[in-house]
């Protein structure tokens, strides 16, 4: 057991080192080459954000929803684009539906539902996101109370991670954040492999499906695992008809895979990480309790 924890935890880890490589290369060109014209263009097609977003998070690779978080925590997306992601990233459904001959149009009507939710919950955010910051400034102002808000910037992560990217290449400086993140995620992912494998997957799976609406709690609980065990869990699950439509769409929704742990890693507002991640819990809870509600068959 132990050594197949390890395994696991090698193999999910190293499919996220392309990912995450790109994504620092990008981000560190944007950073030395393009200065303030990529905030430009962010700002220009801000508003695209979350539908592009929830697009790009439907393929099945949970490297999608890691990127975002350290391209949010750059300052290179908005919050909404980065739910989006989180909540339409299908990490293992994917892969099991095909294995297991799921009809086509079953699918593509669950991935087409999560890349909706996605953009719309995204979307959305954006908007009540722009406008609680917009409120705070305006108390702040009418109670005399001076704080500098910083914007987010791609140098922040540099700064954090005490890499020193300055001072190299774009490539050593992209090498140098990958090889950090990694060794993060492979030792979290280490720890929550030891979990699941201790508490099982058949009392996770009783555990949720005991009650139809506070299946929907539980399940995206277990989707907010930063694993790909819990999307494998939900899946499989739902496959077998112990968990309903809108728990299912619950527990998917919420699971953004390593995606969390990569956010609560690159990005340094603790507050700010806790409230992300308690609006996509509660906004998978939301879809989850409404299909559930209007009794929807996928």
């Amino acid at each position: 057991m132990i050594l197949d924890v390890i395994l696991d935890a090698l193999l999910d880890t190293a499919k996220l080192i392309p990912f995450l490589f790109l994504t620092y290369l990008v981000m560190e060109y944007l950073e030395h080459k393009t200065k303030n014209k990529s905030k430009q263009i962010m700002q220009k097609s801000g508003h695209f954000g979350p539908l592009i977003g929830g697009v790009a998070g439907a393929f099945p690779q949970c490297g999608f929803s890691a990127a975002a978080a350290s391209l949010y925590s750059g300052g290179v997306i908005s919050a909404g684009t980065l739910l989006a992601i989180f909540l339409s990233t299908s990490d293992e459904m994917l892969p099991i539906f095909i294995s297991e001959s799921v009809a086509a149009g079953t699918i593509l009507r669950i991935l087409g539902l999560k890349v909706v939710l996605g953009a719309v919950s995204g979307s959305a955010i954006d908007v009540l996101w722009r406008f609680g910051g917009k409120k705070r400034r305006e108390r702040e102002e009418h109670n005399h109370i001076h704080r500098e808000h910083h914007e987010k910037d791609i140098h922040d992560l540099c700064e954090s991670e005490h890499c020193h990217c300055e001072n190299g290449s774009i490539i050593k400086s992209a090498f140098l954040h990958t090889l950090q993140i990694t060794v993060f995620i492979f030792l979290i992912s280490l720890v929550i492999g030891f979990c699941v494998e201790l508490v099982g997957s058949d009392k996770i799976g009783y555990f949720i499906s005991t009650k139809p609406v506070v299946g929907v709690f539980l399940a995206a609980l277990v989707g907010l695992i930063p694993n790909c065990a819990s999307s494998v869990v939900i899946t499989q699950l739902y496959l077998t008809g112990i968990l309903g439509a809108g728990q299912m769409m619950a527990g998917l929704l919420v699971g953004a895979g390593v995606g969390i742990l990569v956010l609560c890693r690159t990005n340094k507002g603790v507050k700010e990480n806790l409230g992300l991640i308690g609006i996509l819990y509660g906004t998978g809870v939301f879809w989850g309790i409404l299909i559930e509600m209007l009794g929807i068959v996928l």
